[in-house]
């Protein structure tokens, strides 16, 4: 049986509280939230914290709201609490698609949102939405705040921007008029890590593309992104030899590895394909069309 090495245990009581501990334990301390990420890779030894601050009682940092023209999401907010949503499917539908596929029922219902961005998988679901979406994450330490963007919060696999005595408390994506947003999946069976992924957004203005979104997880995508890709849309009508040309540079820029689930070759032509069904269908999204399913 895999049992974790020994480790402290400590209970936060509010953000200002678990930014103390983080500060006074020190660089070997980890907060512990759902855990579906952290406590497996103790199981293992892969992760040997000397420390875990619970950080379950920060209800306040659970919250979806519409502010100052932004959705913004408490990082405490459940995976569960995103994919029922009426705000974040009302502005964002990308959110919804992407959590129904996300594992099942019981780690969508303990996993939080900033749990699973800190961990930086590079197969991660929401860290292809976000990237897509150009959110900003919010991250506090005792003596400031600071806003990166989610190009500077991932910084390669399982590294992230967040310092050893901060955390992250809120993601911020800028609502904009005018815009759709779809997720596509490959997966070997229901609730796995994608094969392959994509993620798009676009916003359009007077029938053309005034700014476009693609996150891409599984396939070797750096920051989750493409931004050739991206820009070849900006200022094309957004119609299909559009998106086959972005999705010929998402393929292109990507660099898979052959695993367990796949091969390289074939991540390359997810890269392709689902790069193209999601832009379909944000633009469809985008022009008022109605619910687009997946397909």
């Amino acid at each position: 049986m895999q049992v974790p090495a020994p480790v402290e245990y400590e209970r936060a009581r509010s953000v200002e509280d678990a930014l103390a501990l983080l500060e006074r334990r020190g660089p070997e301390a980890r907060l512990l939230a759902g855990g579906h990420s952290l406590l497996p890779m103790m199981k293992l030894r892969l992760a040997r914290p000397q420390v875990l601050i619970d950080v379950n009682e920060l209800s306040d940092l659970a919250y979806i709201r519409v502010e100052g023209g932004d959705l913004r999401i408490g990082a405490m907010a459940r995976h569960r609490d995103l994919l029922e949503s009426p705000v974040a499917w009302e502005h964002f539908p990308i959110m919804r698609e992407a959590e129904t596929v996300i594992a099942d029922p019981l780690v969508r219902n303990r996993g939080t949102v900033g749990g699973s961005l800190c961990q930086a998988d590079p197969n991660e679901d929401l860290s292809a939405v976000f990237a897509a979406l150009k959110a900003q994450a919010v991250i506090r330490s005792t003596s400031e705040s600071r806003v990166v963007s989610m190009d500077q919060f991932h910084q390669g696999p399982y590294t992230t921007a967040v310092g050893p005595a901060e955390m992250l408390v809120e993601l911020r994506v800028p609502i904009r008029p005018g815009s759709g947003s779809a997720y596509e999946k490959v997966e070997r069976r229901v609730g796995d890590w994608p094969v392959g992924a994509a993620g798009a957004f676009l916003r359009l203005d007077a029938g053309r593309v005034a700014e476009a979104g693609i996150g891409l997880a599984a396939v070797g995508a750096e920051h989750f992104r493409v931004p050739a890709a991206e820009e070849s849309l900006v200022g094309e009508e957004p119609v299909e030899e559009a998106f086959t040309e972005a999705g010929r540079l998402a393929a292109e820029g990507c660099h898979p590895v052959t695993d367990q689930r796949g091969p390289a070759d074939y991540k390359r032509h997810l890269a392709y394909e689902l790069t193209r069904r999601a832009l379909r269908r944000a633009a469809a999204r985008a022009r008022g069309e109605g619910d687009q399913p997946c397909r």
